[in-house]
């Protein structure tokens, strides 16, 4: 019963997603009221209470009471909708109760979905709004009574029905379902056999091709653990079966996984919220993240080819690839190119970002029922793969809905105690007017805030919080998000608390510090990328050519030289003066200078052409028949 509910109601919340990109939302607490109630009873029903366990009895009242109370607090927003917009309603005892109510149903559903961190902090920042009045120092403040405190949760769209739940609602629901309609036809094995034949039969094929999965697969599931769970459970045995060590290849799935929470489109849905919160387009979030997520992904590449061609790995072999004919069949690429030329024709054509989902969906669906029904039998099974793939578009909405409305509550405690710009003002304070100082403590507190949360709620909370304090150094608004948005993301791959890297291990059937070695080892380019953005705004496609030119030119250099340090590449014959050297190289890469670009550039082709040189020697010397072009 309860799984029959639960597909049913996923379903429909995939539907009311499908519906409402369409034909456009309904009135913004209306579409929010709807979405959170569809959510957090969907949730309700996928992590009962008590599973398993004798007292499961009394977790079935406990989650009943909760779904009463979540529909009662949602259906009193939406009847009561026209008084909240045109006034300023006074809470009573039935809204503090329901406040309540609904505030605990949110964060005890994110609790059973990832864990008690994030609800905890949530907590505190509710705790700190009553006791402000109680804390010493910079950090206290009058203090809030529970009536301001209700009508500021529910009473207005500054609180549970705020900005992240409206974006939740609408546009993440919409890339959402997208993605998991494109897998469930077939997509996201068709992205998996394409990075076997792309890279499977170079040095590290099987790695490289992990590399490659998992940045496809993560532009439309833009999730970390979802990514390891899913291409790791093929890439890691895979690995393991060519002779990687189990470290090596959770830390290179970990890795390569992380990296679809900063590759466009979708980036675990952090786009969109930074999208709302900045002020900007989604499609300048989506352009500013593509050249700092392409170094990423080359310098795990390269990474990965070094210590391949230092390690000996195998490439996969010729019986475990697909023909170039299976991935190439019309059935498997028509209504993946379908989908996207549908996804841009909506974008050109000025339409919403939702709407522009809505046309990708269609595209998709179209050719896809084209190609495969010819019987019946084919029309049924067809249209049960686009039923599972609205199912799974709910389900997935669960902990993404859940995340975003416990970081709505906390971020509107943040703003109406005013603790974001207290925390902000203490950093600038504390690293004094360097930009590189401020900039060096917000990264290090974002990765400590992100540990164990999901990257879309770290980001939340650390944009909230710490990116106020790169701002008021003179850093533009678009650079200081992204900036803490990357150090919160690579907390997944950060000991001690590195979601991906528990994942992968757990695959991978090795202890998680090994696989995290590897990870830090393998992604040790993204520590300092973000810097990069603060040195050379081209990074983030800012100011003119010449900019965007130089920003490219640094970061290819600084990555190589990083890939090469960290992949063992044997320059020289000490690894002492190996190390040097790149790190020489990579630290002059960084200024923003021509003449230190210029340097580390032209070092960089002088090692390479002078190892080449030496292999060519040397293969001459070992066989005088041996002719290398």
């Amino acid at each position: 019963m309860r799984a029959w509910a639960s597909k049913t109601l996923a379903a429909l919340l995939g539907l009311f997603i499908l519906y409402t990109s369409a034909f456009g939302a309904f009135e913004s607490l209306i579409q929010r009221a709807i979405f959170l109630a569809l959510v957090v009873c969907l949730g309700l029903l996928m992590f009962p209470l008590g599973e398993g366990r004798r007292w499961r009895p009394a977790g079935v009242a406990v989650d009943a009471a909760m779904a009463v109370v979540t529909l009662a607090a949602c259906a009193y927003v939406i009847v009561s909708y026209d008084e909240i917009m045109e006034s300023l309603p006074t809470a009573t005892a039935l809204d503090i109760a329901l406040t309540a109510g609904l505030v605990i149903t949110v964060l005890e559903v994110s609790r059973r979905a990832i864990g008690a961190i994030f609800p905890v902090i949530a907590l505190a920042g509710i705790a700190y709004a009553f006791l402000g009045q109680y804390i010493s120092g910079p950090l206290g403040h009058r203090g809030f009574d529970v009536y301001f405190v209700t009508e500021t949760l529910l009473l207005g769209d500054l609180g549970i029905w705020g900005l992240l739940v409206g974006v939740a609602s609408t546009t993440i629901g919409a890339f959402v379902l997208f993605g998991s309609v494109l897998l469930f036809t077939g997509g996201g094995q068709t992205f998996m056999d394409l990075a076997i034949r792309v890279s499977g039969r170079s040095p590290g094929g099987a790695a490289k091709m992990a590399t490659v999965a998992s940045g496809l697969f993560g532009t439309i599931s833009g999730s970390a653990v979802a990514n390891v769970a899913t291409t790791g459970n093929f890439t890691i045995p895979l690995m393991k079966r060519l002779g990687y060590p189990p470290a090596l290849a959770g830390g290179i799935e970990a890795v390569a996984s992380t990296g679809g929470q900063i590759a466009p489109p979708v980036m675990g849905a952090a786009a969109f919220v930074m999208a709302e919160i900045i002020g900007r387009s989604y499609f300048d979030i989506a352009a500013a993240a593509f050249l700092p997520a392409f170094l990423y992904y080359l310098g795990c590449f390269a990474t990965i080819h070094f210590i391949a061609i230092n390690r000996g790995l195998k490439v996969v072999p010729e019986s475990e690839m697909p023909s170039w004919a299976a991935v190439r069949a019309p059935k498997r690429t028509v209504p993946i190119v379908a989908a996207f030329a549908a996804l841009i024709f909506g974008i050109v054509s000025g339409r919403s970002v939702q709407t522009a989902a809505f046309f990708g969906v269609i595209g998709l669906f179209v050719p896809y029922l084209l190609l495969n029904v010819r019987s019946l039998a084919d029309l049924k099974t067809s249209l049960r793969v686009i039923l599972d793939s609205l199912e799974d578009a709910g389900k997935a909405l669960v902990m993404i809905g859940v995340l975003l409305a416990g970081a709505q509550i906390l971020v509107s405690m943040v703003n109406l105690t005013g603790f974001g710009v207290t925390l902000s003002t203490m950093i600038v304070a504390l690293a004094g007017s360097s930009v590189w100082l401020v900039a060096l403590v917000t990264g290090i507190v974002c990765m400590v805030i992100g540990m164990g949360m999901p990257t879309t709620a770290a980001y939340v909370l650390v944009a909230a919080v710490l990116a106020p304090a790169l701002t008021k150094v003179g850093i533009e608004p678009i650079v200081a998000h992204m900036f803490v948005f990357y150090y919160a993301t690579i907390s997944v791959i950060t000991p001690p608390v590195c979601v991906a890297v528990f994942v992968a291990a757990g695959i991978a059937q090795t202890r998680w510090t090994e696989v995290a070695f590897e990870a830090v080892k393998l992604g040790a380019v993204t520590y300092v990328i973000p810097f990069m953005f603060i040195a050379y705004p081209g990074m983030l496609l800012s100011g003119g050519w010449l900019d965007i030119l130089e920003a490219v030119v640094s970061g290819l250099v600084f990555t190589m030289a990083f890939a090469m340090l960290f992949g063992g590449a044997r320059l020289f014959d000490s690894r002492a003066l190996n190390a040097v050297v790149l790190l020489a190289i990579a630290g002059l890469s960084v200024f923003p200078t021509w003449y230190g670009l210029g340097v580390a550039t032209a070092a960089l082709l002088a090692l390479w052409v002078g190892r080449r040189d030496r292999l060519r020697g040397g293969a001459r010397a070992a066989d005088p028949a041996v002719t290398l072009g």
